[in-house]
């Protein structure tokens, strides 16, 4: 999602219309005045792009929950490295982790098992102008924060100037860019104006802004907010804190929304306990000698070799794979384009013809993952062969800005299985080197014409990337490159990212079923040097920035679609990650007595979907 501390679950976007028209707004029961907004609206319970949404008006509860499911309990899990705030929306610091999922609540809600929908949360309507200029949100009456005070207009517009001065992360600013103005409408009534169509921004809005009390802080500068509780209207409050130890949160038990049909059978433990480690060895230690409960193990080698004993097979613990139907991203090596080295992209397709995933997946990862082949990968946002005629047409004009390999068949990440080989990569990734000025000298290391030497570093947290990091660097090696892995504290990492202050990093380019506003904070020239923004690889070109914009204006899922494969192709001949791979299952283990909803939803995080609505069972 958005904003770093909401967004545990799959970013999603979304596009409406009213009933009359192809992309359907299922209708709520009252019809609202024309004069409190710009343009004609009608009221809707739920917002959907293309189809009516699945659940009707007055629906009990989702499918993918449990709507009887019993309260009680306490759920222990674990937190990496450190924390040392309770405010997760300034780019200083690291935020408690369950803040965002256990505390902040939006307008609305999104539907796991739809991937194009949205239902009234925090607001009881929803009236999207027929111009599809502006938004309206009417809340629902009943809405409360922790302290009592009821949820207002005027809070909602505090909490979006908040999160839109400078005091917050700058990359709500990228995200809620194309926001003009929120005029409060009436005590319960805001409407959000846009400064342009924008096929998912009223989405954005409804499901992805976080909403807080106007009394958070008292008054004080919104980043020297750091230990301050936030004041929301969540199901839980923090209990207590341990400083970069343990954070607990505790079930709210005059929590407003209960009984509301998009919060039956979610939120059932009492308590909920992050419990830090400090690396991955010794968070599984911690789970097999039961300190947490759950944990989503994205380890291949501790899946396999980790998780085992006399508590496995004695159905103490649990491993279980969790089908879904989730858009996969890319993850990889992210190159900082902002540093010289990584300038050129026939030295970034170089690099990523060193690395050789097909032994890694036999070796390293116990045949589990898949390759990581697009931004959009196992999605139909994919570009796949050659452009189509729709591609072309939103390519042609940029033809003279473009590599002419954009117009060909779309790159695939380099592969060695036969008739391909390491060799024949590692052979076509010396001539690479060479046309960008660097050759292999006398003494084996590759330099350029100033005798520079060719090295950089591998940023990580996590020694765990070693497993990862240490094949491609020997493959480097080869051509004369010195790779070398820096393994640093959470802390000083996410600092060194944030300013953009490392060679390489492994990053992940999360997403939804329908891409939308965050593709402006990946991949535009605008976030580049915005400090904490998520264009990590430094990427500025106008091509970019324009294919951004056709997927953020398209009328139709067949628009979007095509946008979206051509901005593959351009992102994709760029060579701005050597890809990495993804697993398409989630795999989660978990101690007996814990249960999960038999009904799996299609689009989903695995540990959002954990805290909403698994169990303790009886």
């Amino acid at each position: 999602m958005a904003a770093a501390a909401i967004a545990a679950a799959p970013r999603r976007a979304w596009r409406s219309r009213i009933c009359s028209r192809p992309l359907a707004v299922v209708m709520g029961i009252a019809l609202v005045a024309a004069a409190a907004l710009p343009l004609p609206a009608v009221a809707a319970y739920a917002l959907a792009w293309g189809e009516t949404p699945k659940y009707p008006p007055g629906f009990d509860h989702f499918s993918y929950v449990n709507p009887d499911a019993p309260k009680g309990g306490t759920l222990n899990l674990a937190g990496y490295g450190s924390f040392d705030k309770l405010n997760p929306f300034t780019l200083r610091g690291l935020p408690a982790a369950g803040l965002g999922v256990l505390m902040f609540e939006t307008l609305a809600e999104a539907s796991d098992d739809e991937p194009l929908s949205m239902y009234g949360l925090l607001a009881d309507d929803m009236r999207l102008a027929d111009d599809e200029l502006s938004i309206t949100f009417r809340l629902n009456p009943a809405a409360r924060f922790w302290n009592g005070d009821p949820v207002l207009a005027e809070d909602v517009r505090h909490s979006f100037d908040t999160l839109m001065s400078r005091q917050a992360h700058p990359r709500f600013k990228q995200y809620f860019g194309d926001v003009a103005r929120v005029v409060v409408v009436d005590e319960r009534t805001v409407r959000f104006e846009f400064r342009r169509r924008n096929h998912e921004l009223h989405m954005i809005i409804g499901m992805q802004l976080p909403i807080f009390s106007r009394k958070w802080g008292a008054g004080k500068a919104f980043d020297r907010v750091v230990t301050d509780e936030p004041i929301t209207s969540g199901p839980y409050r923090i209990e207590r804190t341990d400083w970069g130890k343990t954070v607990s949160f505790r079930r709210d038990s005059g929590y407003w929304g209960r009984e509301l049909n998009v919060r039956r059978g979610m939120f059932n433990f009492d308590r909920v306990v992050y419990k830090y480690f400090s690396d991955e060895t010794a968070r599984l230690e911690g789970f097999k000698a039961g300190e947490f409960d759950w944990v989503y193990e994205n380890s291949a080698r501790n899946w396999v070799r980790g998780h085992t004993g006399k508590r496995y097979a004695s159905g103490e613990l649990i491993k279980e794979e969790l089908a879904n139907s989730n858009s996969a991203g890319l993850q990889g090596f992210a190159l900082n384009t902002r540093r010289e080295l990584f300038a050129d992209v026939r030295v970034r397709h170089a690099l990523a013809l060193a690395m050789d995933f097909e032994w890694m997946k036999r070796q390293i990862f116990y045949g589990r993952y898949e390759r990581s082949r697009s931004y959009f990968t196992n999605s139909d946002m994919e570009a796949t062969g050659l452009p189509s005629p729709a591609e072309l047409a939103l390519l042609e004009p940029f033809r003279a800005k473009l590599n002419p390999a954009v117009f060909g068949p779309v790159p695939l990440p380099p592969s060695t299985e036969p008739p391909g080989s390491l060799r024949g990569n590692l052979r076509q990734a010396l001539g690479l080197l060479k046309e960008a000025g660097w050759n292999v000298a006398d003494d084996g290391v590759l330099r350029n014409a100033a005798g520079r030497p060719f090295e950089f570093e591998i940023l990580t947290y996590s020694k765990g990337l070693d497993r990862v990091a240490a094949p491609w660097a020997r493959n480097l090696h080869k051509l004369g490159i010195a790779a070398r892995l820096r393994v640093t504290d959470p802390a000083l990492y996410q600092k060194r990212i944030d300013d953009f202050d490392f060679d390489v990093a492994v990053h992940l380019y999360s997403a939804s079923q329908t891409p939308g506003n965050e593709l402006i904070e990946r991949f535009t020239s605008a976030a580049a040097d915005e400090k904490g923004s998520d264009n990590i690889t430094g990427i500025r070109d106008p091509v970019v920035d324009a294919l951004v914009q056709k997927v953020l204006q398209s009328q139709t899922r067949a628009e979007l679609v095509v946008a979206a494969r051509a901005l593959d192709r351009v992102l994709r001949n760029g060579w701005y990650l050597v890809p990495h791979f993804y697993a398409p299952t989630h795999p989660v283990v978990y101690r007996r007595g814990l249960e999960h909803p038999k009904t799996l939803p299609l689009y989903y995080s695995a540990d959002v979907w954990m805290l909403k609505t698994w169990l303790e069972a009886r």
